[in-house]
């Protein structure tokens, strides 16, 4: 298969590598491939950098099989590998089963969690020293709004990350592409991915805060870039501080009513209010 991609794709993916140091020469890349569109591409998009890049670095896929009823179609995804120039490891494993026995209310983080760890596993073993995965910039916006909603953080994956316990390094070389660009070249290609297996395919969190974003959007189509400009370091942060503990709360009731009452009066004052029901630890 000749590679080759529009110039805008391949400006965007060296912005990427270059902006946060993604690639180097010698790297070995492992490719965490999925079969869906956004890893294909992924897949592809390296194959074109290693092709017409001005350095050197090696490409591997693994395909981890989680386990659904329906069993992953290995012989496109091999195929697909092969045309591409790219060696291909299937990882079969129990994964759904661990993830849906557990009974979560959402068990994609598991399954997550496990999937990533096989990846990694495969890659300490086969030599690779990077794995890259197929994140693009809207799951980066998703992550971020989905942390605040669901978990009370402000934050998102990064395009770019250590791993001290295992010596690797994770890329997303997809960050500056939008998902709907991604599909629009996949779609331009003799291969159709593979379709999700996941039984929660369209009912997931993330699932929910795309729809909220698309629909956001369309009313405001500065929703969106709002919610990436917020993503970088250098945005307009202002926060409330954080939630004093009780003793900090004591002290500041003591400073605050301290000029209307003698510090006698004044812990009288504070026994007084926590008996009342004012609580020094309000959330």
């Amino acid at each position: 298969m000749r590679v080759e991609l529009p110039r805008n794709y391949v400006k965007k993916l060296w912005r990427a590598v270059i902006e946060f140091e993604l690639l180097a020469e010698g790297d070995r890349v492992l490719v965490g491939f999925s079969g869906g569109k956004d890893s294909s591409f992924l897949l592809y998009g390296l194959r074109v950098l290693q092709e017409h890049g001005p350095f050197s670095f090696e490409l591997g896929a693994v395909h981890v099989d989680l386990g659904f009823e329906e069993p992953s179609d290995v012989q496109l995804l091999q195929e697909y590998c092969h045309r591409l120039k790219v060696p291909f490891d299937l990882k079969k494993t129990k994964i759904a089963d661990v993830a849906f026995e557990q009974r979560q209310e959402n068990p994609c983080s598991s399954c997550a969690y496990f999937r990533r760890a096989v990846v990694n596993e495969t890659a300490i073993v086969q030599g690779y020293n990077k794995v890259a995965l197929a994140h693009h910039h809207d799951d980066a916006v998703e992550t971020f709004l989905m942390s605040q909603l669901y978990s009370g953080k402000v934050q998102t994956f990064l395009p770019k990350s250590h791993l001290d316990k295992s010596g690797l390094t994770v890329i997303r070389p997809l960050v500056y592409l939008r998902e709907a660009k991604i599909k629009e070249f996949m779609d331009t290609l003799p291969f159709v991915p593979m379709p999700s297996r996941c039984p929660l395919q369209g009912k997931t969190q993330r699932w929910k805060v795309k729809a909220l974003i698309q629909d956001l959007t369309r009313e405001n189509p500065f929703v969106y870039t709002n919610l990436a400009a917020a993503m970088r370091g250098d945005g307009v942060v202002e926060l409330w501080p954080p939630l004093p503990s009780r003793e900090e709360m004591r002290e500041k009731h003591q400073r605050v009513m301290r000029p209307a009452s003698t510090k006698k009066d004044d812990s009288r004052r504070a026994n007084d209010l926590e008996a009342s029901g004012f609580d020094f630890h309000m959330q």
